[in-house]
């Protein structure tokens, strides 16, 4: 027997919001992301210890063998052995302001990758309402299909009736049987497609399996909500796309790369300091004589003055300001592209609210034809060729109904994105 009726799965039900948080969660992509943010993290925390003195401990050991300088400053020809053993530190006290404007980079560069961060939340939700919705249409059209198998073997049994009484002719009985055979077939279709869509949604949020996957369907009824102009939308947009706010920080990052170029141009100062103590195995003094006789105590400054580097510096100064432009112009186009998406998000969610309204309207008359046709046909007023046309007729205006409320449920979504509404 040809299956007829919806495919059926466990009865936990994910809404909207379930989904997109699930994918969340667990795409790769944003996992990526988040290893990215956490490595500027990282180097924020590595950038702000820069300013603490460092602390290295040495040890040593020499052998000598044959002529050499002794202990006692004079050559001699023995075998002699050599430990030593040193704390020294450096603190760097002026760097021409690298530091703190290599911390304010890091820092920048942290937001911008939670801004990055964001942007592929933003991309997966995207991603998840437009697969959700194609779901619950096809969940919808199937169910669609599966009323047209009920009544057109309504009508098979009505005929049957018919023929028995010898109110029927026995082709209207064949061809009400190819009705049912052919409506069978496309419940078949329709219900593939489904599945096929779910399967589609559960691999986009990386569900192990479609099975025991069913989605809440939202309400009945749609309200048309007036839409805030594109210009209203893109001011709103402007204070919170992830790629906007990403932009703006890279570019606020590029003031401090270049002032961590120039800092190539001024001296740079450093304390040092060490502690120190050796042993020779030539003096006829015990370990701990020794450590304690020849231990010793350095501090020091030491300026460095840039006389000529080659014009390394001039040159990474040149590259850093190249850079601050092509962020500047990155900047912008992103600006622009943000407003040609809002444009053409606008535009359609327009369009798709006209198209609703009218295929609503379409779909009314088409049932109310229909109820006429059936009327008609059921006394035998009406051949089988009208009523299967009424009835082609009233499916087709139900699905275009449909596909219409899904189109516009997702444009409307789309524009509650670009004014930073989360997607519910």
């Amino acid at each position: 027997a040809t299956a007829s009726c919806l495919p059926s799965f466990a009865q936990e039900e994910w809404d909207l919001r379930k989904c997109i948080d699930y994918a969340i969660e667990h795409n790769l992509s944003i996992k990526q992301q988040e290893a990215t943010r956490d490595q500027n993290a990282v180097e924020l925390n590595t950038a702000r210890w820069s300013r603490l003195p460092n602390l290295n401990g040495n040890v040593g050991q020499s052998f000598n063998f044959g002529r050499a300088l002794q202990a006692d400053n004079t050559y001699g020809n023995r075998n002699t052995q050599n430990t030593n053993f040193s704390l020294g530190t450096n603190v760097p006290l002026f760097t021409g302001l690298q530091i703190p404007n290599n911390i304010a980079l890091c820092k920048l560069n942290l937001k911008a990758a939670i801004e990055d961060l964001n942007k592929a939340k933003e991309d997966i939700s995207i991603q998840v309402t437009s697969s959700y919705l194609q779901v619950l249409f096809d969940e919808e059209l199937a169910k669609i299909a599966h009323s047209q198998v009920e009544l057109s073997r309504e009508q098979l049994k009505l005929k049957t009736a018919f023929f028995e009484n010898g109110k029927a002719s026995e082709a209207e009985v064949y061809d009400a049987r190819s009705r049912v055979a052919q409506d069978e077939m496309n419940v078949v279709q329709t219900n593939n497609n489904y599945k096929l869509a779910l399967l589609d949604l559960s691999q986009l949020i990386e569900l192990e399996t479609p099975e025991g996957f069913l989605l809440e369907n939202p309400a009945a009824t749609i309200e048309l909500i007036p839409l805030a102009s594109p210009d209203e939308i893109y001011q709103l947009a402007l204070g919170c796309k992830a790629s906007i706010q990403a932009a703006q920080y890279r570019l606020e990052g590029s003031k401090h790369s270049i002032r961590i170029a120039q800092s190539g141009y001024y001296p740079q100062l450093t304390l040092s300091g060490s502690l120190g103590t050796n042993y020779y195995s030539t003096i006829n003094r015990t370990f701990s004589q020794q450590m304690s006789d020849n231990f010793n105590k350095y501090i020091g400054f030491n300026l460095s003055v840039p006389i000529f580097n080659r014009l390394a510096t001039r040159n990474r100064v040149r590259t850093a300001r190249l850079q601050r432009e092509n962020y500047s112009l990155q900047l912008d186009n992103a600006k622009k592209d943000l407003y040609k998406e809002i444009q053409q998000a606008w535009y359609n969610a327009a369009a798709s609210e006209s198209k609703y309204t009218s295929s609503s309207a379409a779909a009314s008359a088409s049932e109310a034809s229909f109820k006429l046709m059936s009327e008609k046909y059921e006394n035998g007023k009406a051949n089988a060729v009208e009523y299967n046309e009424a009835k082609q007729n009233l499916m087709k205006a139900q699905s275009d109904e449909l596909q219409a409320k899904y189109e516009y449920l997702f444009r409307t979504k789309i524009l509650d994105f670009y004014k930073g509404e989360p997607i519910e």
